[in-house]
């Protein structure tokens, strides 16, 4: 992902592993339904970018068996640890900025992460670069601009401040560097790079309990740039969290746009 004085949500702080644990409970079976459509098996040689967690890298592990490889990258690896023996090698690794940790894969795959990216197009060539011939490519970004609202029903109070401290996240992210629309342009960007057979859909989870831990975590994360920005009070934060988890609103996120394409 980018650098970790910029990146807002880094894998350092104690609130990291819950929202990882809430995207592979929200996103996991998404992502696996394409990848399995790409007839993953034995043998296969994967890139997971940005990996984060260990869901995606675990799945993959099994997939491609002792044979295969699965390279997990990030800039932080710290929550990566518990997954790193083979088939999977961990890596500290700027998709942004490093040279290319390798070539030949079979696939690449990158989840929430080039949104993130503010050298997203550099990230993205270098991720097609890395595919060998007829090799596969799935990414899965954000688009928060899309659905930019946490309560998309804002009936009362309680969801008019939870869709105002959300549009203070985003203006948050905004700050440094994140493509709030990015999602919707990766079908165009994978043709434009010349990948055959691009297709995408799209997801977009609303009342899941994993919302309410996702928003609880990420705004806890962001709680002191919230306020020394002036988007929020302490009371404010307070409040809201309160209203998380009393499980009264129904949560969502902003659309997950996956997009695939194979290397000519």
């Amino acid at each position: 992902m980018t650098r970790t004085d910029e990146y807002l949500l880094d894998n350092q702080q104690a609130e990291a592993g819950a929202r990882f644990e809430a995207f592979a409970t929200l996103f996991d079976p998404i992502t696996f339904r394409h990848l399995q459509d790409f007839g993953i098996g034995s043998g296969w040689r994967c890139w997971e970018v940005g990996a984060g967690g260990t869901s995606v890298i675990s799945w993959l592990a099994k997939k491609v068996g002792p044979t295969g490889k699965v390279l997990a990258t990030d800039i932080d690896t710290s929550l990566m640890t518990s997954a790193a023996r083979p088939p999977v090698e961990v890596r500290v690794h700027d998709v942004g900025a490093d040279e290319l940790p390798g070539e030949g894969f079979d696939l690449v795959h990158a989840r929430l992460v080039l949104v993130h990216v503010r050298e997203r197009e550099q990230a993205l060539r270098s991720m097609i670069k890395a595919l060998r011939p007829g090799g596969r490519i799935l990414i899965e970004d954000a688009d928060p601009a899309l659905q930019p609202l946490l309560c998309p029903e804002e009936h009362g109070p309680e969801q008019q401040l939870a869709n105002r401290l959300r549009q203070g996240f985003r203006t948050l992210l905004s700050e440094r560097g994140t493509d709030l629309a990015y999602g919707r342009r990766l079908p165009r960007l994978l043709r434009e790079a010349g990948l055959r057979g691009v297709q995408a859909d799209a997801y977009f989870p609303v009342a899941s309990p994993a919302c309410a831990a996702l928003e609880s975590a990420t705004v806890l994360q962001v709680r002191d740039h919230l306020v020394s920005a002036g988007l929020a009070t302490d009371q404010e934060i307070e409040q809201h969290l309160a209203n998380v988890a009393s499980g009264s609103m129904d949560l969502a996120t902003a659309p997950m746009i996956s997009a695939w394409g194979r290397k000519a």
